[in-house]
């Protein structure tokens, strides 16, 4: 039997072909039967034999061009190729700040590029950063041309970390999709940025369970103060944060703690007005479409409508309280619906809130009574919508955004100079705004 001999192997210096596998060090890259090494610092070495992480010269690798061993009557090898510059270079996650923009991955300037660029040291870009009062006008705008071309962020926790100096403070409302919070949010933001703070918004959703972990959040986060509109009567998340030393106001809660400071408005007297206003319009079969009791407001607000009827000389029968586990749209919708479909449903429906109100209002035009010759209709907050309701919503006004500066004042006043500052219990008069609905 006749034997086929081999066919000679030639060796030929080709340009590499890559095929990319992962190494110890970082990434590595096969070529043929030689190896190109990737280290961190972005030097190569290639060559047959070479161990993974040794480090070369740019100059010695383009020296030395990669021997590719060819056999002829096999065909070449398929380069494969990583879909992810994020998989060829896997070192990149734990070296540097970095972000994908388009699918390429982008290194986020640092303090060091910065200096690099503008040709100063460290320190003359921390000082224009920080003082630039001290440095020259030339050397400042060339550091700042540096800034504005390599997108330069600073770091500001880490900033804040070595001074020791937080530059936030948390807002923990009941619901953030009562427009009510928002125009406080607003109020509250607005003073904060002036005095170069930002604002940390938090959503307990009338959740104790929630409440308690935000808090837990903003203390972990070194916060500067804490506003907060407690879900309970207990005031457990308050206690919490000021044995942490943190400040805390409470917001749209009166206290008569003096060691604390908050911001509210007088909810007996507004809900006085309210049912006040009803029964001078000769309205006698009141329901009073409320809150969960737990809650500061609706408890007071009750108080101020049972407080109308006293003063009036009526039986107290006359003001029937209807509590809803929440004060939203769809809570006002569900006792609208209860109280329209009574024999005896009552002449006039004072509402916890506008949007319980709002929802109130939806039930009675939809099952055609009429507003306010059959139902008379009053809200509560005066938010933006009352007035653009379909009818025209009466409602008690409450200054929100002033509640959420006077609030964000205090505390920012207490953080800053904590042994000088005295508490304040700030309670705002309500007003009664009549439009159509009653």
């Amino acid at each position: 039997m006749s034997r086929v001999a081999p066919s000679p192997t030639r060796c030929v210096t080709t340009p590499p072909r890559t095929v990319t596998t992962p190494s110890r060090r970082g990434c590595g890259v096969l070529s043929g039967l030689g190896r190109t090494h990737h280290s961190p610092m972005g030097r190569s070495v290639a060559g047959p034999g070479v161990r993974p992480g040794r480090r070369t010269s740019r100059a010695d690798a383009r020296a030395r061009p990669e021997p590719r061993c060819v056999t002829s009557g096999f065909p070449p090898r398929r380069a494969v190729r990583r879909n992810s510059v994020w998989e060829r270079y896997p070192w990149l996650h734990s070296r540097f700040s970095q972000f994908r923009r388009g699918g390429v991955v982008v290194v986020a300037a640092s303090i060091r590029d910065v200096a690099s660029r503008a040709n100063v040291s460290v320190g003359t870009v921390s000082n224009v950063l920080n003082r630039p009062e001290v440095v020259a006008p030339a050397t400042r705008d060339r550091v700042l041309g540096a800034i504005v071309e390599l997108g330069f962020v600073r770091n500001d926790a880490a900033r804040q970390l070595r001074s020791g100096t937080p530059r936030a403070i948390g807002l923990v409302v009941l619901d953030v999709g009562n427009p009510f919070f928002t125009d406080v949010a607003r109020g509250v933001e607005n003073t904060a940025s002036e005095a170069g703070h930002a604002v940390i918004l938090c959503n307990s959703d009338e959740s104790a369970h929630r409440e308690a972990r935000h808090v837990e959040l903003l203390a972990e986060q070194r916060v500067h103060g804490v506003l907060i509109t407690p879900v309970d009567a207990d005031l457990a998340a308050v206690r919490r944060l000021r044995e942490r030393g943190v400040s805390v106001v409470l917001l749209d809660h009166p206290t008569d703690d003096p060691g604390l400071c908050s911001v509210a408005v007088d909810d007996r007297a507004g809900g006085e007005l309210a049912v006040a206003h009803l029964l001078a319009r000769g309205h006698r079969r009141i329901a009073m479409v409320n809150g969960p009791s737990r809650q500061h407001q609706a408890r007071q607000r009750h108080r101020g409508a049972a407080d109308a009827v006293r003063l009036a000389g009526l039986d107290p029968a006359c003001l029937e309280e209807v509590r809803m586990p929440a004060m939203t749209v769809a809570s006002g919708r569900l006792a609208a619906q209860d109280l329209v479909a009574r024999a005896h449903r009552p002449d006039a429906m004072f509402c916890a809130n506008d949007l319980m109100a709002l929802g109130v209002l939806q039930v009675l035009l939809r099952a055609g009574v009429r507003v306010p010759e059959d139902v008379a209709v009053v809200g509560y907050d005066d938010i933006e919508f009352a007035a653009a309701a379909a009818v025209p919503l009466t409602s008690v006004h409450q200054p929100r955004e002033l509640i959420g500066r006077t609030a964000a004042s205090l505390v920012l006043a207490e953080t800053m100079a904590p042994r000088e500052h005295e508490h304040r219990q700030v309670l705002f008069t309500p007003d009664l705004v009549v439009r159509e609905s009653s």
